[in-house]
């Protein structure tokens, strides 16, 4: 069985995890390999304008798989064995993710636990169910997030929430996660892809090319100097001023008419 559903329809794809009876493990099977053969599949065609990724069954993803963790106890496996497991493993997930150019919406369809939750936090927006949970719950088990977690949740909710989470391991329930920031709205759980499929909807009305710089200044921005900010957009705005879909929009304002964009 394939780990990723991915269904194709016109500029938004949606990517459903679809291993519940292993709770969605990111570990233990193909996911890795299947997350970045389809980042790569996402950057190539210029038609896709935006992602959904959500969980089949009650759980969006349960992180790394513990069952599976009972092999480090061998000896025979190295630490130096173990870090380059997860630098050629798991790591290449967020590396996959974040460098998508295309925004990518997280429909959180119920508990994201460890690598579970980072996995959301790779994602530009993220929408919960009422019956979502997060819980970056590494140290419970006696290990660190080793997936990049340590970057991804204080940006999502700044580094004292991102503390407690990560030191207590405990879960907070959806309204908590809409408090702190970590998701930007809650529904209910029969509105959770009707919702994100809007949102994906009224993404993809807007142009896909200006679209795409638009998130990589945001993403830009996290890490780079003002200056610098200043200069990359400069660039960017001297191409975007030149596509046919900027002509199109001004002429559409101009003319008091709907645009039509490539």
């Amino acid at each position: 069985m394939p780990f990723l559903n991915i269904a194709r329809d016109g500029a938004i794809w949606t990517l459903t995890m679809n291993l519940p009876e292993t709770r969605n493990a990111l570990t233990g099977n193909t996911a890795v390999e299947e997350f970045v053969q389809v980042c790569d599949e996402i950057r190539r065609d210029a038609s896709v304008k935006a992602v959904i990724l959500t969980g089949a069954g009650p759980i969006f993803s349960s992180g790394g798989n513990v069952k599976d963790m009972q092999r480090f106890f061998d000896d025979a496996l190295t630490p130096d064995a173990i870090r380059e497991e997860y630098r050629q493993g798991i790591q290449r997930i967020p590396r996959a993710l974040t460098q998508l150019d295309v925004p990518v919406i997280c429909a959180i369809n119920g508990p994201a636990i460890g690598a579970g939750l980072d996995l959301t936090c790779m994602c530009d927006i993220r929408i919960a169910s009422e019956t979502a949970t997060f819980a970056e719950s590494f140290v419970r088990v006696g290990i660190v997030p080793g997936d990049g977690g340590a970057w991804l949740l204080p940006r999502a909710v700044g580094r004292a929430k991102a503390a407690e989470m990560a030191f207590t391991g405990e879960a907070i329930d959806a309204q908590q996660a809409l408090a702190c920031g970590l998701v930007s709205r809650v529904v209910p759980a029969d509105q959770l892809l009707p919702t994100a499929r809007a949102l994906a909807d009224k993404i993809a009305a807007n142009p896909g090319a200006v679209m795409r710089m638009t998130k990589r200044l945001l993403r830009e921005g996290e890490h780079s100097t003002l200056e610098s900010l200043l200069e990359l957009s400069a660039g960017y705005q001297a191409l975007a001023h030149k596509t046919a879909d900027h002509r199109e929009a001004v002429m559409a304002f101009v003319e008091k008419r709907k645009p039509r964009f490539q």
